[in-house]
């Protein structure tokens, strides 16, 4: 296994994260009631699991890393990534907020919902595809196996970090919101 793959496992739960918020984004622009409990929990899953334990080893340690062996930040893939990163954490904050409104009755924080989570959901396939497919084929490039071993080690310390069982934690979650939406 190589960095690269753990980053592209991690995906793959992102992805599943990303149709929970499509199809429950659907039902509430249909009329129905979705309780306000997926959407928190959904903005947890993306707060914790794809920004600081998945976005946090590509910042902290695969992007700088790519870095000190040539590619620049700046005007580069890097800099896109990191640029769409934070478009992401707005989209984020934008539906926190709209799912605060939504527990209170606000009229207004359905279609803020809607649109911070279908905004999130568009811009995190379109990365993930950009990372999975020219990004990290470009830092396979650029790293020897001792270099992917001690990326991993690192990868796996930031794990070690965030708790025991945090990979395990956020899959039951996808697991469970993708039962209580029909998935």
């Amino acid at each position: 296994m190589i960095s690269t793959d753990v980053l592209k496992h991690e995906h793959r739960v992102i992805e599943r994260m990303i149709n929970i918020l499509k199809i429950a984004s659907e039902k509430l622009n249909s009329g129905e009631d979705v309780p306000a409990e997926i959407f928190r929990k959904s903005v947890d899953f993306i707060r914790t699991f794809a920004d600081k334990c998945h976005h946090g080893k590509e910042e902290n340690i695969l992007f700088n890393e790519m870095e000190n062996r040539g590619m620049p930040r700046e005007g580069g893939p890097i800099g896109v990534m990191l640029m769409e990163h934070d478009e992401g954490r707005r989209f984020v904050k934008g539906l926190a907020d709209a799912v605060e409104k939504y527990e209170k009755n606000n009229k207004e924080a359905r279609t803020e919902i809607i649109r911070n989570a279908l905004g999130y959901s568009e811009l995190l396939t379109q990365h993930i595809f950009k990372e999975d497919n020219i990004l990290y084929p470009m830092a396979d490039q650029m790293f020897a196996n001792e270099d992917q071993k001690e990326l991993i080690k690192r990868f796996d310390k930031v794990d070690e970090e965030m708790g025991e069982g945090i990979h395990h934690k956020y899959v039951e979650l996808v697991e469970k919101l993708e039962k209580e939406l029909g998935i």
